[in-house]
């Protein structure tokens, strides 16, 4: 009796239980990573990329002059430096993503050409690295606005305080406090809420079919 009642819930439980026992179920494959997600990962850290190196070279200065009078408000334009780690966060939805784009970004950028050389590897590394830590506390499962401005601000803030010790040590505690507060607020919105609206506006388009994030 006991063999034949362990033979039928066997047989009844079929692949599942089989997957279950392998810890291959539909929350692991959830975070795997496809062909097509490495190539859609490509394609915005390279966009990114273009973005980051108009933003270095064609805002910043504009910025910066504009600032001169008090330069911590040139915190004000962070965000636009992270943009990719919440949109491969947002869009990929799978591990690694976001700290990847942004350090693909930074790639792309170097490439490109910016006054800020080979550092800028330093600093997309450091500020996907403030996006990934959000991401990954939802356990990759929640994506939404609240979680996208916690991203990007999380991303400002990584980003700014490294900065103000690459960069701008000199600068007296208030100086670099404010720029850090204003770095993170950019970042929450730039980064954050208007990536979520992105992210909102190309799936209701229908070219995210193929992602999590599109379905």
């Amino acid at each position: 009796m006991n063999k034949t009642t362990t033979s039928v819930t066997s047989d009844t439980a079929g692949p599942s239980a089989a997957a279950g026992a392998r810890g291959t179920g539909p929350g692991r494959s959830r975070l795997q990573w496809r062909v097509v997600d490495i190539v859609v990962l490509a394609v915005l850290a390279a966009a990114c990329g273009v973005i980051f190196w108009a933003w270095s070279n064609l805002v910043y200065p504009l910025i910066t002059s504009a600032a001169v009078a008090y330069p911590p408000a040139s915190g004000l334009m962070m965000g636009g430096w992270l943009i990719a780690g919440t949109l491969g966060g947002l869009i990929i939805r799978k591990p690694g993503a976001a700290v990847v784009c942004e350090l693909l970004a930074a790639v792309f950028q170097a490439l490109l050409g910016t006054h800020f050389g080979m550092l800028v590897l330093v600093s997309g590394a450091i500020q996907g690295l403030g996006s990934e830590l959000i991401f990954a506390t939802t356990g990759y499962r929640r994506f939404g606005p609240l979680v996208a401005t916690a991203a990007g601000a999380l991303a400002g803030l990584f980003g700014s305080v490294s900065e103000c010790i690459i960069y701008y040590y000199e600068w007296p505690l208030a100086h670099q406090s404010v720029y850090v507060v204003f770095a993170t607020v950019s970042g929450a919105v730039i980064a954050g809420i208007l990536m979520w609206a992105l992210t909102r506006a190309l799936r209701s388009t229908g070219v995210l079919s193929a992602l999590s994030s599109g379905r």
